[in-house]
């Protein structure tokens, strides 16, 4: 069993890349970097959690979607040919909602 030691946001131009197909890739945005260390404290390592929530090794990846390698872009570059955009985060449907409350 692994533990986190560290996260850290990562900067913008990081990508993580997956294959889906042969010859047909992915690339969504890295929005952490989390430093895995064993139970025993002997091994460590970085990996990178994309804005939709994947990672090397997780269980609920992509269904078919194999990880290929982390990418770096300069911001002024652009992003990758085959860069998705981040998806869209739902409005909240419940919960307590703010009203502004008139002067009296």
């Amino acid at each position: 069993m692994k533990r986190i030691v560290e996260i850290v946001p990562a900067r913008p131009g990081w990508y993580a890349r997956w294959q889906l197909a042969p010859g047909d890739t992915r690339c969504y945005p890295v929005s952490l970097w989390a430093l895995l260390e064993e139970a025993d404290g002997t091994g460590r390592e970085v990996i990178g959690v994309d804005c939709v929530g994947q990672w090397p090794g997780a269980d609920d990846n992509e269904a078919g979607g194999e990880f290929v390698r982390y990418l770096f872009q300069t911001p002024a570059s652009g992003e990758p040919d085959d860069a998705e955009p981040p998806p869209a985060v739902p409005e909240r449907a419940t919960g307590p909602r703010r009203q502004a409350v008139p002067a009296p």
